[in-house]
């Protein structure tokens, strides 16, 4: 089966040269009604008004020709209008062809209607016969057809590059939000099964000892936990006051594996720092990596401490436990202050800052990021 060939696209120069040809049949129009209105107070005038359009229409010809003709060399080498002597040259050249050309067109017509067209020389005779004011016409109509194409151009190539420029940043800031949507999805799935995979390892350890009120306990502690994570992990921050509670059913819940080794000191409890507003699901890492490399190292209690300080601007948090020299029989993954560090970037870029480091015999992580508050 053969299918008709689509007719072809109309160019967007075949579009100008349409809008250019009724621009200027309206103005001939105008021209022309304006002319007949004169005449008509005359009692000899016969001419139809038809006729007198047609008359204006031939004549304005030449000026349609170079009107498109200009549009196509200003749109196909738009650096034309990239600078004011470019323009200024292009309109001297352009006038300096087509003045003399729309005189010779004008005389032309002229003979053509007395029925005295005998050739090329007539033609120049009667255009150089022409008056100094018609010749003044000719210059003015050609430099007001060539100023307006140049403004039309010049305009219409300004609203390109600003919808390009704007079509660019617009995409450039859809990517970007993608990227940082999906690399914040991607941590927070990382995160959360990160941290249910130690919390069950906590809550096996007491089914191993068989007590059921106690794994009862951690069971529901569990179960507090990952409702928050759940619910945490949807919002890109929550409160100090939020995360604290979260850390206590941590701590509730691992005290349970570790019994009266766990010690936790929490200093900096502030309505300041209660009320400040931080990345959800950002204590935990921290808490979990001092455990990991104090209590797992050794068989004695554990000496961890977490200080709170907050200002005008910003909000710090300080994480320590003393440093052993005994490798972790609980090493993880290696997740923690990396997912800290990168949940930090996302939400604050170079405006948070996270330290780790050895001092006086403990190890420290250090947090420092701006003071954000919850919008009333």
């Amino acid at each position: 089966m053969s299918t008709a060939p689509n007719p072809p696209a109309q160019t967007p120069l075949f579009k100008a040269f349409l809008a250019i040809v009724a621009i200027w049949t309206l103005l001939c129009a105008i021209g022309a009604a304006g002319d007949h209105n004169d005449g008509l107070q005359r009692a000899d005038y016969a001419r139809p008004y038809a006729q007198t359009f047609w008359l204006w229409w031939r004549e304005h010809l030449l000026l349609m020709a170079m009107s498109t003709g200009c549009y196509a060399l200003f749109t196909s080498r738009p650096a034309l209008l990239g600078s004011v002597p470019r323009i200024l040259g292009v309109y001297l050249l352009i006038a300096a062809v087509f003045t003399p050309l729309d005189l010779v067109y004008g005389g032309m017509l002229a003979l053509l209607d007395r029925g005295q067209l005998t050739g090329v020389p007539a033609v120049l005779d009667a255009a150089l016969a022409r008056s100094g004011f018609g010749q003044f016409m000719a210059l003015m109509w050609v430099s007001f057809t060539c100023i307006t194409i140049i403004a039309a151009c010049s305009w219409g190539e300004g609203r390109l590059r600003e919808r390009a420029w704007m079509q660019s940043q617009s995409d450039n800031l859809a990517l970007r939000l993608e990227l940082e949507q999906q690399r914040l999805l991607a941590l927070r799935g990382q995160l959360e099964p990160h941290f249910l995979f130690n919390a069950l390892n906590a809550i096996s350890a007491l089914v191993r000892c068989d007590d059921k009120r106690v794994a009862l306990d951690g069971i529901n502690h569990l179960s507090a936990l990952l409702r928050y994570a759940l619910e945490a992990g949807a919002r890109d921050h929550v409160s100090v006051r939020e995360e604290r509670q979260f850390l206590d059913d941590y701590l509730a819940l691992q005290r349970l594996r570790y019994g009266t080794r766990l010690n936790v000191r929490i200093d900096g409890d502030s309505e300041s720092v209660l009320g400040a507003d931080i990345p959800p699901l950002l204590l935990q890492p921290l808490i979990e990596n001092a455990l990991r490399h104090d209590l797992d190292c050794h068989d004695r209690p554990s000496d961890i401490r977490v200080v709170f300080a907050a200002d005008a601007d910003s909000l710090a948090i300080h994480v320590s436990n003393p440093a052993s020299d005994v490798r972790s029989a609980n090493p993880g993954l290696g997740l923690g202050l990396r997912h800290v560090r990168e949940r930090l970037h996302l939400a604050y870029g170079d405006s948070a800052v996270l330290q780790i480091g050895l001092h006086d015999g403990r190890f420290v992580v250090d947090i420092h990021m701006p003071l954000h508050t919850p919008e009333p």
